[in-house]
């Protein structure tokens, strides 16, 4: 088998667009580019392509389309959800979130917080996972929203938002999951759930950048975010991004419909690489719940060597992998999530995220797992000369 030129396992972080998806949105870029506000035909005949895309969406998650509105990325549609629930309900000030969510969350609270909001973020185990009973002990009559993840975007573990959803209702508390993650991977139920927002992005699912989705629960009170010409019913002001958001129906359905498949094959290459690695290179441990996670996600710390410097090494392989969240590349500070679950900053400093997409294949497992030994020993290597 030849060795592949480029390999990529960073699909957590972003997603190639789709041959299809891409076929589907260029006629709304070359030729149906009015737009759908217009009152003539050109731009307002593109109001059912519109409608067609947020049925696909809803389908995924098994909404009503009317549910749906269309955002510019998932940063905003979390925004917007968190926004909406302070807003709804002036006397309430206080929010609940969790210690390992994405940035769009945590950092939308610490700047809630300087404004005089009382935050309260959970902890998790040395697995990642939540225990429900700290809502339940958390939740007072001044909450006005619970926003938890349903999958991590690190550590690919799974939170039980459907238990968390029930004492919600029992405490007559709204709550939001960023299901970013998710999407496509694992099925996904708004009504089984019993969520009353959901957060989407395109970008996650073979879509372009620069498209999200909100689910809004039907009776749910809801203030814009983004106030402006009306369009998406009122709730979100601002000219629709038509050929994204087509895009973005088109990449809803597909996930749909592979899903399944698509999360059984993820999870056979996912735990090859895991056994390869753990079994193979000393000093390596797995972040994260062994069972409660999704198909195609692995964190794996590397002891003795920064991640940093393993990944520069894996890029010049043309493996691209990750030592996190897109969001927070760059930064020197150790994951929040590993430290949050316990881990030293040395170690969450080690570890690396394998993150798998439906365009991954064999030979791209099989080259990572066949030169990620020697990397490993080399830089190790490297790093005992300098000490010395």
């Amino acid at each position: 088998m030849s060795k592949p030129t480029f390999c990529y396992f960073d699909n957590n972080a972003t997603t190639c667009v789709a041959p299809e998806v891409l076929d589907t949105m260029l006629p709304f870029l070359k030729d149906d580019w009015g737009n759908p506000s217009s009152a003539y035909s050109f731009g307002n005949r593109l109001t059912r392509p519109l409608d067609r895309a947020r049925s696909q969406v809803a389908e995924l998650i098994n909404a009503d389309p009317r549910e749906i509105i269309f955002t510019s990325c998932g940063t905003e549609s979390i925004n917007s959800a968190i926004h909406s629930a302070l807003v709804t309900s002036p006397d309430r000030r206080h929010i609940i979130t969790s210690s390992v969510e994405h940035s769009a969350t945590l950092k939308f609270c610490t700047h809630l917080e300087k404004l005089g909001f009382v935050i309260t973020r959970l902890p998790v185990n040395p697995d990642g996972e939540i225990d429900p009973a700290l809502l339940h002990d958390a939740i007072t009559p001044q909450t006005a929203l619970v926003s938890i993840m349903l999958a991590n975007n690190e550590t690919g573990v799974i939170f039980p938002i459907a238990e968390i959803g029930a004492i919600c209702r029992e405490r007559g508390v709204p709550l939001h999951t960023d299901a970013v993650q998710a999407a496509g991977k694992i099925p996904i139920d708004v009504k089984a759930l019993g969520v009353d927002f959901l957060s989407l992005s395109a970008h996650k699912l073979n879509a372009p950048k620069g498209v999200g989705a909100l689910y809004i629960r039907r009776q749910t009170k809801y203030c814009p975010y983004l106030i402006g010409g009306g369009q998406e019913r009122g709730r979100r002001g601002g000219t629709e991004n038509v050929a994204g958001i087509v895009a973005f129906g088109c990449a809803a359905s597909m996930a749909r419909t592979r899903q399944p498949e698509l999360a059984l094959r993820l999870a056979g290459w996912r735990d090859q690489i895991e056994h390869s690695i753990l079994s193979q290179i000393p000093g390596t441990s797995r972040n994260g719940s062994l069972a409660n996670r999704l198909p195609n996600t692995s964190s794996i710390s590397f002891e003795h060597l920064e991640a940093e410097g393993l990944l520069m090494l894996l890029d010049q392989a043309g493996i691209c992998a990750s030592s996190g969240s897109a969001c927070t590349t760059g930064s020197n500070e150790p994951s929040h999530v590993l430290t949050a679950m316990g881990r030293m900053p040395k170690v969450a400093r080690s570890s690396i995220r394998f993150s798998l997409g439906c365009y991954t294949t064999q030979a791209e497992v099989d080259h990572l797992i066949t030169i990620l030994p020697d990397l490993v020993s080399r830089l190790r290597a490297g790093c005992s000369a300098n000490e010395d």
